[in-house]
């Protein structure tokens, strides 16, 4: 005889959705204060200055491997796989929102943050760092899809790669780094919807 019992509340429940909801608060308002002290301007923060000077030494064939990642081929190619995954676990709604809510973040990012802070670097507008938003966006979807801590490692890995590559091939400021990341995960924790789970099977 097949039996079932529910999984013990919390996770995937009220409490848990509330503490995503309130890191994607927390990431959001520390990415739109930020920005605030380089709105308008076009010179690097202190940290910026640091930052370009750790990662001088590095040749230009480094920096452009470490940006690889950032490259619209290996964003779509993350973004697919994360549909994959969904899809191959049923989950219909996720795979399309795997897709949609990084092109989101990307727009919000492009029209709206960009034009608002205006801070400019060789002719661009660069805060929050678009390349950085695509790639963490997607990251992070990833995360949450597979919820293994080799992913978020790796993620993370990538993430340092990047910036380096950014900051060393004058793309960006850290700073633009840091906002693009912490925006990237705002949107995509406020419009992930929590996972539920039904009752799980028991022999009994």
């Amino acid at each position: 005889m097949v039996t079932h019992r529910r999984r013990p509340a919390g996770r995937g429940g009220p409490a848990t959705l509330a503490r995503v909801r309130t890191i994607a608060a927390v990431c959001g308002l520390f990415a739109l204060l930020l920005g605030l002290p380089f709105a308008g301007g076009t010179t690097p923060g202190a940290l910026d200055d640091a930052a370009a000077r750790a990662v001088a030494p590095l040749s230009p064939g480094v920096l452009r491997a470490l940006v690889f990642p950032t490259e619209p081929c290996v964003v779509v190619a993350l973004a697919l796989l994360a549909v994959v995954l969904c899809l191959r676990a049923g989950r219909r709604r996720e795979a399309a929102l795997a897709v949609a809510v990084p092109v989101l973040a990307i727009l919000l990012t492009a029209f709206l943050l960009k034009p608002l802070y205006d801070r400019w670097k060789n002719g661009t507008l660069v805060y929050p760092s678009g390349h950085t938003v695509s790639l963490v966006a997607v990251l992070t979807v990833l995360v949450l899809v597979t919820r293994r801590v080799v992913v978020a490692v790796l993620a993370a890995v990538a993430l340092l790669a990047a910036a380096a590559g950014l900051v060393g091939l004058g793309y960006h400021y850290l700073t633009d780094v840091a906002g693009g990341t912490l925006w990237a995960v705002a949107v995509v924790l406020v419009s992930w919807p929590a996972r539920r789970h039904g009752p799980a099977r028991s022999a009994g």
